[in-house]
Protein backbone atom coordinates (compact mmCIF):
# COMPACT_ATOMS: atom_id res chain seq x y z
CA UNK A 1 0.00 0.00 0.00
CA UNK A 2 1.74 3.13 -0.61
CA UNK A 3 4.68 1.86 -0.99
CA UNK A 4 4.71 0.98 2.86
CA UNK A 5 5.66 -2.40 2.79
CA UNK A 6 4.06 -3.31 6.34
CA UNK A 7 1.15 -1.16 5.99
CA UNK A 8 -1.60 -2.27 7.71
CA UNK A 9 -5.44 -1.71 10.05
CA UNK A 10 -4.94 -1.87 13.88
CA UNK A 11 -8.47 -3.68 13.75
CA UNK A 12 -7.10 -6.90 11.90
CA UNK A 13 -3.31 -6.62 13.08
CA UNK A 14 -3.20 -4.34 16.01
CA UNK A 15 0.85 -5.13 16.76
CA UNK A 16 1.69 -3.96 13.07
CA UNK A 17 4.61 -1.83 12.41
CA UNK A 18 3.20 0.09 10.34
CA UNK A 19 -0.78 0.98 10.89
CA UNK A 20 -1.79 2.53 8.17
CA UNK A 21 -5.43 2.45 9.66
CA UNK A 22 -5.84 3.27 13.79
CA UNK A 23 -8.49 3.44 15.54
CA UNK A 24 -9.72 7.33 16.14
CA UNK A 25 -9.45 9.32 18.98
CA UNK A 26 -13.24 9.78 19.17
CA UNK A 27 -15.47 6.65 17.69
CA UNK A 28 -17.59 8.20 15.32
CA UNK A 29 -20.44 5.27 15.83
CA UNK A 30 -23.62 6.82 16.05
CA UNK A 31 -22.31 10.36 15.00
CA UNK A 32 -23.41 12.79 12.41
CA UNK A 33 -20.86 15.04 11.31
CA UNK A 34 -20.01 17.65 8.84
CA UNK A 35 -17.44 17.19 5.98
CA UNK A 36 -16.22 19.55 4.10
CA UNK A 37 -15.91 18.38 0.21
CA UNK A 38 -12.79 19.26 -1.44
CA UNK A 39 -13.03 21.68 -4.90
CA UNK A 40 -12.14 20.46 -7.63
CA UNK A 41 -12.91 16.30 -7.17
CA UNK A 42 -15.19 13.43 -8.13
CA UNK A 43 -16.74 14.29 -4.37
CA UNK A 44 -17.31 18.16 -5.44
CA UNK A 45 -18.81 16.96 -8.65
CA UNK A 46 -21.19 14.59 -7.12
CA UNK A 47 -22.50 16.64 -3.97
CA UNK A 48 -22.44 20.38 -5.79
CA UNK A 49 -22.10 21.69 -2.17
CA UNK A 50 -19.12 22.61 -0.44
CA UNK A 51 -20.37 20.67 2.89
CA UNK A 52 -22.09 18.06 4.06
CA UNK A 53 -23.65 16.19 7.05
CA UNK A 54 -23.22 12.62 7.45
CA UNK A 55 -23.81 9.55 9.28
CA UNK A 56 -20.83 7.77 10.11
CA UNK A 57 -20.58 4.41 12.34
CA UNK A 58 -17.24 3.89 12.26
CA UNK A 59 -14.39 3.89 15.05
CA UNK A 60 -11.41 3.73 12.71
CA UNK A 61 -10.03 6.07 10.43
CA UNK A 62 -6.72 7.55 8.41
CA UNK A 63 -3.54 7.67 10.42
CA UNK A 64 -2.92 11.51 9.81
CA UNK A 65 1.25 10.12 10.48
CA UNK A 66 1.06 8.58 6.88
CA UNK A 67 -1.27 11.06 5.27
CA UNK A 68 1.74 12.37 3.17
CA UNK A 69 2.54 8.82 2.11
CA UNK A 70 -1.02 7.25 0.98
CA UNK A 71 -2.50 10.70 -0.48
CA UNK A 72 -0.88 12.53 -3.63
CA UNK A 73 -0.99 11.86 -7.53
CA UNK A 74 -3.98 9.80 -8.28
CA UNK A 75 -5.45 8.83 -4.39
CA UNK A 76 -6.41 11.95 -3.03
CA UNK A 77 -8.46 13.59 0.01
CA UNK A 78 -11.64 14.25 -1.36
CA UNK A 79 -13.45 15.32 2.53
CA UNK A 80 -12.27 16.10 5.62
CA UNK A 81 -13.35 17.00 9.19
CA UNK A 82 -13.57 20.65 10.50
CA UNK A 83 -10.17 19.98 11.69
CA UNK A 84 -8.79 19.06 8.14
CA UNK A 85 -8.84 14.69 9.29
CA UNK A 86 -9.38 12.11 6.41
CA UNK A 87 -13.09 11.49 6.33
CA UNK A 88 -13.56 10.23 2.16
CA UNK A 89 -10.79 9.46 -0.49
CA UNK A 90 -11.00 8.97 -4.27
CA UNK A 91 -9.06 7.98 -7.42
CA UNK A 92 -8.81 11.27 -9.36
CA UNK A 93 -8.34 9.22 -12.64
CA UNK A 94 -11.16 6.07 -11.99
CA UNK A 95 -14.76 7.00 -12.92
CA UNK A 96 -15.66 5.90 -9.52
CA UNK A 97 -13.30 4.67 -6.90
CA UNK A 98 -14.40 6.55 -3.45
CA UNK A 99 -13.49 5.24 0.02
CA UNK A 100 -15.69 7.14 2.75
CA UNK A 101 -15.31 6.64 6.91
CA UNK A 102 -19.27 7.56 6.72
CA UNK A 103 -21.87 5.43 5.19
CA UNK A 104 -23.65 7.03 2.38
CA UNK A 105 -26.90 4.50 2.08
CA UNK A 106 -27.51 5.67 5.44
CA UNK A 107 -28.98 8.94 4.28
CA UNK A 108 -30.55 7.98 1.68
CA UNK A 109 -34.34 8.25 1.45
CA UNK A 110 -37.04 6.98 -1.29
CA UNK A 111 -36.72 8.90 -4.22
CA UNK A 112 -33.55 11.18 -2.69
CA UNK A 113 -30.52 9.10 -2.97
CA UNK A 114 -26.94 10.14 -1.45
CA UNK A 115 -25.07 12.04 -4.06
CA UNK A 116 -22.41 9.51 -3.79
CA UNK A 117 -24.93 6.82 -4.77
CA UNK A 118 -26.35 8.75 -7.56
CA UNK A 119 -22.77 9.03 -8.78
CA UNK A 120 -22.22 5.11 -8.74
CA UNK A 121 -24.43 4.52 -10.77
CA UNK A 122 -23.94 7.15 -13.19
CA UNK A 123 -20.68 6.08 -13.40
CA UNK A 124 -21.32 2.34 -13.63
CA UNK A 125 -23.92 3.18 -16.51
CA UNK A 126 -21.51 5.39 -18.82
CA UNK A 127 -19.21 2.42 -18.44
CA UNK A 128 -21.19 -0.25 -19.21
CA UNK A 129 -22.25 2.12 -22.17
CA UNK A 130 -25.60 2.71 -21.19
CA UNK A 131 -27.11 6.41 -22.53
CA UNK A 132 -30.34 5.84 -21.04
CA UNK A 133 -30.61 6.84 -17.15
CA UNK A 134 -32.90 6.68 -14.56
CA UNK A 135 -34.90 9.78 -14.46
CA UNK A 136 -33.95 10.46 -10.80
CA UNK A 137 -30.08 10.66 -12.05
CA UNK A 138 -30.71 14.16 -14.00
Amino acid sequence: MAGIAEADLEEVEPGAPDLVITRLACSLRGEEQEVHIVPGTHAAAAYGVERSVEKFTCRFGVNEAYRDRLFGGDLRVSGTDAEGNVRMAESATHPFFMGTLFMPQMSSEPGRPHPLITAFVKAASELAGKEKRAPWLG
